[in-house]
């Protein structure tokens, strides 16, 4: 049965993190637990009495001193020690992923609005030598890279040693992005696994393991973004997207792309694209901003539900695509604010969102999308959090434009922060995953 999509509010979590964020920092500041304790699962200080958090699973537990209370993650308060007569009030459970956003949220209050905006983008540095790729790392602390086909043209061995060399910022796992869905869009010469032209026709488990077997190559290679789930939708096979489509309708593709996702969590974060579907438009958008008169009720009832489904599988990133629903917006949804409304608020996504190569708005040929500060502009107002460029791009100008607009009021200084914040957060999990123990 189709699913339909229908206007949702985001769901309290978001709020309640915030809420709890701000009550934690409270309590540490009351107990005298320190920064260690919060972010790395380390040991809490303080003097005696003070309390411990353990989140589990998520980093070493601290050991309280004698005399404290240690709050374990069923939630249990600390007792006063008998006879003492003072009553301790019950301290908050810190979960993984709490501890996550406050890193993220620390880590935010010490940057600079260039360095801010800097973080936002995502370039890609041609060859297979890690040293120029390493060189733009450092030098202009971008989100990370995209890795095409020139920098992994070998083996399995070539490409894990290029990312082995990859090293951005403490605490911060480095974003090594890669379009990966098989088929005819594979960087890796050992993807030689099924793509959505077969799959789509075959029962929703070979999805599944396709899709496993691909992100563990992904992940054996260093590779940890995958712009590779394809959530639009189309039955016509002369559609630009079709032979990459995972369904000719929305149910039958909704289920696929939701086992994609399932089968790369743990693995590499997934991208759903083209957001709000390539398959509704006629066109390429790599050459043009293909366009449909598609109505927004029409939109949630059959091409929304791939995305809504790969985002309540736990996709991190949504990518916007170079797509024009006149109805909507007259603007590309790349660069639309009712696009990422509707993303945000209906479909009730949290993560990282990503446009399509910015490149693209140039090469399409419209007047009004050949300036690429402009589009950046944009894109960033609109609601994007990573700016995706298919080239090197000269980074301090563009960030330059952009900090401009940003004291200009042109870009809200709350906007900034919002996309950082998920860029953060995203690498933070990243860290955290790559760094078990803390």
């Amino acid at each position: 049965m189709t699913r339909v999509v229908t206007p949702r509010r985001r769901s309290a979590a978001g709020r309640l993190g915030v809420l709890s964020g701000v009550l934690l920092a409270a309590t540490m500041a009351v107990s005298g637990c320190t920064g260690s304790a919060l972010f790395g699962g380390g040991t809490a200080g303080g003097p005696a009495g003070a309390a411990t958090s353990s989140a589990g699973g998520g980093g070493g537990s601290g050991v309280a001193p004698s005399g404290s209370a240690t709050s374990a993650a069923g939630g249990a308060s600390g007792a006063a020690p008998e006879g003492s007569g003072r009553v301790r009030g019950e301290f908050p459970v810190v979960s993984v992923g709490e501890r996550i956003r406050l890193y993220a949220e620390a880590r935010l209050s010490t940057m600079t609005l260039e360095q801010k905006l800097a973080s936002l983008v995502m370039v890609h540095v041609g060859g297979a030598d890690p040293a120029p790729l390493q060189a733009y790392l450092t030098a202009n602390q971008p989100a990370g890279l995209l890795l095409l086909g020139d920098n992994v043209p070998g083996s399995s061995v070539q490409a894990t040693a290029l990312t082995d060399a990859l090293q951005q910022s403490e605490g911060l796992g480095t974003l090594v992005a890669i379009d990966e869905e098989g088929g005819i869009v594979a960087r890796l010469a050992e993807d030689g696994y099924p793509a959505a032209d077969t799959l789509k026709s075959e029962p929703v488990a070979s999805t599944n393991d396709a899709f496993a077997q691909r992100a563990a190559l992904l992940e054996a290679t260093g590779m940890t973004v995958n712009f590779g789930i394809v959530a639009d939708v189309t039955a016509d096979p002369g559609s630009f997207i079709f032979e990459r489509a995972l369904g000719t309708e929305a149910a039958s593709a909704a289920d696929r792309v939701a086992a994609a996702v399932e089968a790369e969590r743990g693995h590499v974060f997934s991208t759903l694209k083209h957001f709000p579907g390539h398959g509704a438009t006629a066109g390429d958008s790599h050459t043009s901003i293909p366009s449909t008169p598609l109505p927004l009720e029409q939109w949630r009832s059959e091409v929304a539900p791939p995305f809504a489904a790969g985002i309540d599988a736990g996709a991190e990133l949504v990518m916007f695509g170079h797509l024009a629903y006149t109805a909507v917006d007259a603007r590309p949804a790349s660069l639309s604010p009712e696009w990422h409304r509707v993303l945000r608020e209906e479909l009730g996504f949290e993560g990282v969102a990503v446009t399509d190569d910015l490149l693209m708005l140039e090469a399409s040929g419209v007047p009004a999308y050949a300036d690429r500060t402009a589009n950046a502009i944009a894109a960033v107002a609109a609601g994007n959090d990573v700016l995706l460029y298919n080239s090197t791009v000269d980074l301090p100008p563009l960030v330059a434009s952009l900090a401009a607009a940003v004291r200009a009021g042109t870009i809200p200084a709350s906007r900034v922060d919002d996309a950082a914040l998920h860029v953060l957060t995203l690498r933070r999990e990243l860290w955290v995953q790559q760094h078990p123990a803390g």
